[in-house]
């Protein structure tokens, strides 16, 4: 196994275990033999972020445990994320997020986002505390895929639907997806507040983003295809 190989195995490892000492010891390491900052994330931190979704989901591991790897891997993205940026590198969709008006729980929410990054979106943190007006001018300036309300709170809530009236008024609503979750938060109230999407945790939700954004793309090059097509009839009959 050569040096490269080792430090991909490693790497999964370390993060996966949340010590994130080794991970950004190991990543320095790996750029300097010259490793390709893309492989070093598709290729080592995200399987192992994906391996901890996966063991979350399952019940073997808990918050703490996905919190330190998470937190483990952004110690890697600090350092990735200039060098993939320099190589023009798209990410694969852009995310809005914030914890609604009147709540100011970041737990759930900054655990989202750092799954998020490491699955290659581009995530706008809002923070907390955040009016309708501040998302509604945030899915307006940054024209994302999707759009996410948090709330830690079950009196804040009905902000959900707030928000999403506020998109509907400024005419964006049917522009972005609106995923929203919470520790009280059901998906039958989701359903009710006129949310599309409902995520119980981290990793669900950035699941669920890869799907809308996937679902997006096809529908954008099935459109782009009809469009040649018609202009191709069109040439045609000229």
């Amino acid at each position: 196994m050569s040096r490269e190989e080792e430090i991909r195995q490693e790497l999964f490892d370390h993060t996966l275990n949340g010590h994130a000492p080794e991970v950004k010891a190991l990543t320095e390491e790996a750029l300097k033999l010259g490793m390709d900052p893309m492989d070093i994330l598709f290729k080592a931190l995200i399987p192992s972020l994906e391996e901890v979704g996966r063991r979350f989901e399952k019940g073997d591991f808990f918050v703490p445990e996905m919190l330190i790897a998470a937190r483990a891997m952004q110690g890697a993205l600090v350092i990735l994320r200039p060098l993939i940026a320099e190589t023009g590198a798209k990410p694969i969709g852009k995310v809005v997020i914030g914890t609604v008006k009147g709540d100011i729980h970041d737990i759930g929410k900054n655990l989202v986002i750092i799954m998020m990054e490491g699955a290659g979106f581009e995530v706008v943190d809002l923070g907390v505390n955040c009016a309708p007006e501040k998302f509604v001018e945030a899915v307006r300036t940054n024209e994302p895929h999707i759009v996410g309300f948090s709330a830690f709170l079950t009196t804040t809530m009905p902000m959900f639907k707030v928000n999403i009236q506020a998109l509907e008024k400024a005419g964006l609503r049917e522009k972005v997806a609106v995923m929203v979750g919470g520790a009280p938060v059901t998906e039958e109230y989701a359903k009710l507040a006129g949310a599309d999407h409902y995520s119980p945790d981290a990793s669900i939700a950035t699941r669920m983003a890869k799907q809308i954004v996937g679902a997006a793309q096809a529908a954008e090059n099935a459109a782009l295809t009809q469009a040649v097509e018609l202009i191709d009839k069109t040439l045609k009959k000229g």
